[in-house]
């Protein structure tokens, strides 16, 4: 008889551990052992040690087999770690699994090197990965989510997804203590059931006094400062939209006489549009997206065009604004040369449409919708073995469920959009798939999207300046990790999982559509090395910009107001306070938004930011040492961008550094 050392590893998070019955068995390149029972103790954090005897020597071991029996009398799912197993020369293999077995099933996990099946497998890993692929198959499907969206997972409730994609019980816990903390403070003060509208601006302040953050203070006492308006298009929770304006539309006809007192006597604005000075922020996608009833009356959005400038003092300032898209004496430009509070709801207008755009477009679709599709068709078409599935799978961890709940709970009938956003009751979908139409590859990777919106050199734009760092250290992760098992380009073409998973990407996430430029298939080393940037990138950088930052710039009402009450005003000198007061959304749908905004911007526990491969997937020691390399990269990213807020007196860019990105989009 041959005795193999096998170690078996539990789960260190609660629910990891099981009294259900365990058995392995051994497949290597001379044959397998014999099924053998390992027990049913499997306390969580554990690793115990069994011996695992065979008539004769099996060789290179390919893989483990487990079998997990039917808990009586009910299921006892077990999370396992790892197995590793030690040869009768000595000779040591980690088989790296971290996932659930639940219910009776056998699952087969590959030793930890990476293998791409253009090399010469062998036939038996080649059988393994299909089995685990047409097993995962059938546990990950697709279902339409909406006409012109996304394909997304095909589970109506949390409870019907797979184990391996649920939360743990650890955030799962945080999540739903936010959320009903967060829901009764705002009930037992009255605010979630008082239809009635604000009397005074000040009194905002009462709906969370100890819900506050040092960005959101000081909103508050800047939301009317044309400073912090333009500053919000550069480094708000939608840094995505700006661009450099090369000629004023045909549709806004601002000119000369308009803006002379604004820009002074040593400059106009033909020569400030010759210099690269103006911008321009247009929101014509918000025309024809059906507006919401809330609390019984009709709600009213905007399309709205606004021409900013930089000034000489590297300020970014609105100087005119039109809301809406066709010029007419019923549609007047609104100049910050105005009386105040014409330009002030002018603004205000501004940061509505803003806050729609920017929750169904770069936040819902660019990082939501899309991380759940890289996830899904990773599961589908990438096995675990894969090396390619071992660099991505930290980047997918609990998208499925939080983006099923929001599918419940926010965006969806009744959910938290329909109670106090604009674009509730009918406009989401819509404007969904507007913004789907939009979609291109171009926007998904930063250096592309930064160059194609001309942002390269307007100072000041810290979303641009950390979001590059952060960029390019996930390059040179991905370029490590592909380089190391990919030798050529050949061995990309090659490789019929990998062009399956890009395949069903561009199939079922971005709808088959050329125009979008997204890829279909890749050829070369460079091609794949800026498609996996760009899906990291998504589901962590991208995600935390548009998404952390919301309590900070939406808590305070007038600064992202979540619907209007009142037509736009169709005169200039007509606004006062009290028609600020009047258009702005009742008490009762401000706090359900400030509620949304504060569960959004707060990770719950169990977080793991950018770098933090806490599962050792890869085993060998060259994608260990990259890895490695990322993780002190980010280190000296966040020592920089830290050491930057420490100068800044005021508002400061917090969001991208790596400390306070999470590696997936996970809330």
């Amino acid at each position: 008889m041959v005795t193999y050392l096998v170690q078996v590893a539990t789960g260190g998070q609660i629910g990891s551990a099981s009294s259900d019955v365990i058995s392995i068995a051994l497949v290597g390149l001379n044959g397998e052992s014999p099924k053998q029972l390992l027990g049913d103790t499997f306390p969580a954090g554990s690793v115990q040690q069994y011996d695992i005897n065979t008539p004769a020597d099996l060789g290179q071991i390919l893989f483990v087999r487990l079998y997990k029996e039917m808990g009586v009398p009910k299921d006892n799912p077990w999370k396992c770690k790892y197995v590793n197993v030690t040869s009768p020369s000595g000779e040591s293999t980690r088989f790296p699994c971290y996932m659930w077995l639940s219910g009776l099933m056998t699952m087969e996990v590959q030793e930890g090197k990476g293998i791409i099946l253009t090399n010469d497998v062998n036939p038996l890993i080649v059988q393994q990965r299909k089995i685990e692929l047409d097993r995962n198959r059938e546990i990950y499907r697709w279902k339409v989510y909406a006409d012109g969206a996304p394909y997304c997972i095909d589970a109506s409730d949390a409870k019907e997804l797979p184990p391996d994609a649920r939360f743990s019980f650890q955030k799962y816990a945080s999540f739903s203590f936010t959320l009903a903390a967060t829901g009764l403070e705002i009930q037992l003060k009255g605010f979630a059931t008082c239809p009635d509208p604000w009397t005074d601006l000040n009194d905002i302040n009462k709906v969370f006094l100890y819900k506050k953050t040092h960005n959101s203070v000081l909103v508050s006492q800047m939301w009317k400062e044309d400073t912090f308006f333009g500053y919000e298009f550069l480094n708000g929770v939608n840094p995505v939209l700006i661009r450099k304006c090369i000629k004023i539309p045909g549709n806004f006809p601002v000119d000369q006489e308009m803006v002379a007192a604004i820009l002074g006597t040593s400059t106009d604005l033909n020569k400030e549009l010759e210099n690269g000075n103006l911008y321009l922020a247009d929101y014509s996608i918000l025309e024809g997206v059906p507006a919401n009833t809330i609390n019984g009356q009709q709600q009213y959005l905007a399309a709205p065009l606004c021409l900013l400038w930089k000034n000489p003092q590297d300020q970014l300032l609105p100087m005119a604004i039109q809301l809406g898209q066709t010029p007419g004496p019923n549609n007047p430009i609104f100049l910050s040369s105005d009386p105040e509070w014409d330009w002030t709801l002018a603004k205000i207008w501004v940061r509505n449409s803003d806050l729609q755009v920017h929750e169904i477009g770069p936040h819902l679709l660019r990082t939501h919708l899309l991380a759940e599709v890289f996830n899904i068709a990773t599961a589908r078409q990438l096995p675990m073995g894969h090396p390619l599935y071992k660099l991505i799978v930290p980047h997918l961890r609990y998208t499925l469920e939080i983006n099923v709940l929001a599918r419940i709970q926010l965006i969806g009938p009744g959910g938290l959009f329909d109670e106090a956003f604009v674009t509730g009751n009918g406009g989401v979908p819509v404007l969904l798939k507007k913004a789907m139409d939009e979609l291109t590859y171009t926007c998904l990777c930063l250096p592309d999207d930064i160059k194609e919106r001309g942002m390269e050199s307007i100072p000041n734009y810290y979303y641009r300046e950390d979001g590059m760092k952060v960029w390019l250290a996930v390059e040179r992760l991905v370029s490590g990790i592909v380089n190391y098992y990919y030798k050529d380009d050949d061995m990309v073409s090659k490789d019929p999982e990998l062009q399956a998973w890009v395949e069903e990407i561009f199939t079922k996430g971005f709808l088959g559509r050329t125009s979008t430029g997204v890829p279909s298939s890749l050829g070369t080393r460079t091609e794949l090395i800026k498609y996996l940037t760009m899906v990291i990138f998504t589901c962590s950088g991208q995600h935390a910009a548009v998404n952390s930052g919301q309590f900070d710039f939406f808590s305070w009402l007038p600064n992202g107001p979540s619907s209007m009450r009142k037509p736009p005003p169709p005169v200039k000198g007509a606004a006062t306070y009290q028609t600020l007061l009047d258009a702005l959304p009742e008490v009762n749908t401000t706090t359900n938004a400030m509620a949304v905004e504060w569960l959004l911007s707060h990770e719950p526990e169990d977080k793991r930011p950018l770098g933090n491969f806490q599962n050792e997937r890869f085993t060998e020691e060259t994608p260990q040492a990259i890895i490695k390399e990322f993780q002190e990269s980010l280190e000296g990213i966040s020592k920089q961008i830290q050491e930057r807020n420490s100068t800044i007196q005021g508002l400061t860019y917090l969001y991208l550094d790596p400390k306070n990105i999470e590696s997936s989009v996970s809330i």
